[in-house]
C-alpha cells in the first residue's frame, strides 16, 4: 500500500493498527528487508523468568526425588525447595504434564494362561458363537444396607445435597448377576450368601430363562465357588453350559463389572436403607428399570492390542525394578 502511495494514517486504519506500528514496520523493512518481517528482533520479547537449567532441575527433582519424610512433592514444598513461587512450579509442571498429586492403581496378571484365557473371552465378545448366548456372570458380595444417623438435606441452588459421614449397618446381601453381552439385559438374584449352593441356585435360574435350544457361555472369574465339585457335577448334567474363566487379576474383562459400577453409582452409594429388604427392593427396582430399555456394552479392543499393552507394562516393571 505504501508503494501505491497510500498514506501511513490510511494504512493504519485499513489494517487495524496504530500509525506508529506502520512507521516501525516500514523502517524495519528498509533496514532488514522482507525476510525479517514478523520475526521477533533479538533482545526483544518476554524474557524467561527463570533459567532453563533451573526448570530442568525442578523437573528432575520432581520425577526422581522426594521431600524429607514425604512420598511426593507438592507445589508448596517444591517452591520452597527451588526458591521460586508455587505458581511458577505449577506452570512448569503443567507444561510438562507432571502431576505428582495423582497416582493410579494397576495390576498385571501373573496367570500362566493369561493369553489363552484372554483370547478365549475376547473372542466371545467380538465373534460370539451361533445359536448361543454369552452371559457375563459375577457376584457383588457384601452389599451393605446402610442407614444414616441423621436425615440428609436436599440439593438446592448453590448447595449440594448432604448426608452424614457416619451410618448404621443393617445387614448385607449378595447380588448374583448375569449380563447378556448381546442385548445388555441383566438377570439378577439377591441371596444372603455367596457359596457354591447359592451359585447353583443362580445357575438354575439362568437355565430356566435361556431357551432350551441355545448353548450358554458363561464368562466368570476364578472364585472357588465357580469350580466347586458340586458345580462341576451340575454342569456335567447340563452340557449346554460352557464356562470361560477370565485370567486372575483381570476382572475388567468381565462386562458385568461395568454394570455393577453403574448400579453402585446410581442406586446404592447414596441410598438410605433401614433394612436389607429395602436394599434388595432398590436393587430390584434398578434391575427392572435397566431391563425396560437395556443397552449392551460394546467391546472394541482386540486380544492382540491388549496383549501388546500388557507386555509394555511388564517391560516397564522390569526396567523399574532393574531386572
Amino acid at each position: 500500500m505504501a508503494a501505491d502511495g497510500v498514506s501511513n494514517t490510511e494504512i493504519a486504519e485499513r489494517v487495524g493498527v496504530g500509525r506508529g506500528s506502520v512507521l516501525a514496520w516500514r523502517a524495519r523493512f528498509e533496514t532488514e528487508g522482507i525476510e525479517r518481517i514478523g520475526k521477533v528482533a533479538k533482545g526483544r520479547g518476554r524474557k524467561p523468568s527463570i533459567p532453563k537449567e533451573k526448570i530442568e532441575a525442578i523437573v528432575h527433582d520432581t520425577l526422581h526425588t522426594t521431600p524429607d519424610a514425604e512420598t511426593h512433592w507438592s507445589c508448596r514444598s517444591m517452591a520452597a525447595h527451588a526458591g521460586i513461587s508455587k505458581a511458577m512450579v505449577q506452570r512448569i509442571w503443567s507444561s510438562r504434564g507432571i502431576k505428582p498429586h495423582v497416582v493410579r492403581t494397576f495390576k498385571l496378571s501373573n496367570d500362566p494362561r493369561f493369553e489363552e484365557k484372554l483370547v478365549d473371552v475376547v473372542g466371545l465378545y467380538l465373534d460370539p458363537p451361533e445359536r448361543a448366548v454369552v452371559l457375563c456372570v459375577d457376584e457383588k458380595s457384601q452389599i451393605q444396607a446402610l442407614d444414616r444417623t441423621q436425615p440428609s438435606l436436599p440439593m438446592k441452588k448453590g448447595r449440594a445435597g448432604t448426608m452424614t459421614h457416619d451410618y448404621k449397618r443393617n445387614g448385607t446381601t449378595t447380588l448374583f448377576a448375569a449380563l447378556d453381552a448381546a442385548t445388555g439385559k441383566v438377570t439378577g438374584l439377591c441371596l444372603s450368601r455367596h457359596r457354591h449352593k447359592e451359585f447353583l441356585v443362580f445357575l438354575k435360574v439362568i437355565d430356566g430363562q435361556v431357551p432350551k435350544g441355545l448353548d450358554v457361555h458363561l464368562v466368570l472369574d476364578n472364585y472357588g465357588t465357580h469350580d466347586h465339585p458340586k458345580v462341576k457335577e451340575w454342569l456335567a448334567k447340563h452340557p449346554r453350559f460352557h464356562l470361560h474363566f477370565t485370567p486372575t487379576s483381570s476382572s475388567w474383562l468381565n462386562l458385568v463389572e461395568r454394570w455393577f459400577r453403574e448400579l453402585t453409582d446410581k442406586a446404592i452409594r447414596r441410598g438410605v436403607f433401614p433394612s436389607v429388604d429395602h436394599l434388595i427392593a432398590a436393587i430390584d427396582d434398578y434391575l427392572d428399570k435397566h431391563n425396560a430399555d437395556p443397552k449392551p456394552f460394546t467391546w472394541t479392543a482386540s486380544a492382540e492390542s491388549i496383549i501388546e499393552k500388557v507386555e509394555r507394562g511388564r517391560v516397564a516393571l522390569r526396567e523399574a525394578s532393574g531386572q
